[in-house]
């Protein structure tokens, strides 16, 4: 795939480093580059070739919210519609609803959350906005000193989009989810890590290759059906309704691991070699 607002590469084993690319514009997302990402992540996850995926932004900025330079509606919003929630949930994926209605950036977040890998972002530098709340889809995010992170709807009249209020309070708590939105104040990389809004900060020349080296860390030796399914398992029991939904997934998740890439790793275990993991991330058993 080629893209006008992506760079993409991928290593040997399978880490791929994926860059936001508008550097003149300080990454700021547009409606191409929605649909890139969303493009990208939705054929990640059916590519084997792909283990794991470290998001980072191209020079300063990862990305500086959205570009508000656009003619019309900057959010590529059809304004003659009037949707209302019942329409829009039964027209969900048919034109104007998907295109004039549905927010770009959620998009996005849910083609992230359904990629069966581990996606990390490496926020180098401002990310604000959808930059902001697209990384809250990724599994894990890492900073540079030199982050700055905000949520910053509040400012323009908006509200957080990108899915973010489903998976900020869970990353961070309601409470400082919602201080955060109220105040719109911009935070630097320590306040983000004492939020646990990030795992780590780390001096800028050491970010990304801090982010590869934990991806890597994640797939090499391992099966991919099993990251994949862990993936789905603690997302899905994170908002089950009672401990006995995450029972009915794991119990199948653990019989279908059992008979496929753990019994060769229970071999290996037992004869002390490394193992070699034959499953693949694009064909998972239904464990939902």
């Amino acid at each position: 795939m080629t893209f006008e607002t992506l760079a993409v590469e991928t290593d040997d084993d399978g880490v791929t480093l994926l860059t936001l690319s508008r550097p003149d514009a300080l990454n700021s997302f547009t409606v191409t580059m929605a649909r890139e990402l969303e493009a990208f992540f939705l054929a990640a996850a059916d590519d084997d070739a792909i283990r794991a995926i470290v998001v980072t932004g191209a020079g300063k900025a990862f990305c500086a919210g959205m570009d508000l330079s656009a003619e019309g509606n900057v959010f590529g919003l059809d304004e003659s519609l009037e949707p209302t929630p019942a329409e829009l949930r039964e027209h969900l994926t048919e034109e104007p609803y998907l295109s004039g209605v549905r927010d770009t950036g959620g998009k996005v977040a849910l083609a992230i959350h359904a990629c069966p890998k581990p996606v990390i972002a490496a926020v180098n530098g401002a990310a604000v906005g959808i930059g902001a709340t697209m990384t809250l889809a990724m599994d894990l995010r890492l900073a540079s000193t030199r982050a700055r992170i905000g949520f910053v709807f509040g400012r323009l009249g908006i509200v957080p989009e990108a899915c973010s209020t489903w998976f900020l309070p869970r990353i961070v708590g309601t409470q400082q989810a919602l201080e955060w939105i109220y105040s719109a104040e911009i935070l630097t990389a320590d306040q983000a890590l004492a939020g646990r809004l990030v795992r780590s900060v780390h001096e800028p020349d050491d970010l990304v290759a801090a982010a590869l080296e934990l991806a890597r860390s994640f797939v090499v030796d391992r099966s991919p059906v099993a990251l994949a399914l862990a993936k789905q398992l603690v997302y899905a029991g994170s908002a089950a309704p009672h401990p006995l939904e995450a029972h009915i997934a794991d119990s199948l998740a653990m019989f279908h691991t059992s008979v496929g890439d753990g019994r060769e790793g229970v071999a290996a275990f037992r004869e002390k070699r490394t193992p070699s993991f034959t499953g693949r991330a694009s064909e998972l058993p239904r464990i939902f």
